[in-house]
């Protein structure tokens, strides 16, 4: 089990992760981007695991394998994922977003 010190970039501890909100140091535009790729990534991720819900079903009806099935699944679990991610998702956008930060402040 990985534990906090690993999650964390080089040179800075769990709690400076956790205060990396800084007055004045990065814009608001740039923070913003970073917060949209991190739930860009979490909901990249969540979209594979919900993928993988999918694999070896088939039968009847909607979520059957006939037809154009595979595209339908594809486009719902993207939509699954986005919703999750945006709505709070599970947790990782946000350690995503805090380690984008942090190395964006490292840098300037």
């Amino acid at each position: 089990m990985a534990n906090a010190a690993s999650l964390t970039a080089p040179g800075l501890s769990a709690t400076d992760l956790l205060a990396t909100k800084a007055p004045g140091k990065l814009s608001a535009n740039t923070e913003a981007k970073a917060r949209s790729k991190a739930q860009d990534f979490e909901a990249m991720f969540l979209n594979s695991m919900f993928q993988h819900m999918f694999t070896g079903l088939n039968g009847d009806g909607p979520m059957g394998g006939q037809g154009a099935t595979g595209v339908w699944r594809s486009m719902l679990t993207d939509q699954f994922a986005r919703t999750i991610a945006k709505s709070g998702g599970i947790g990782i956008a946000d350690q995503v977003y805090r380690s984008l930060i942090a190395h964006q402040e490292a840098s300037t």
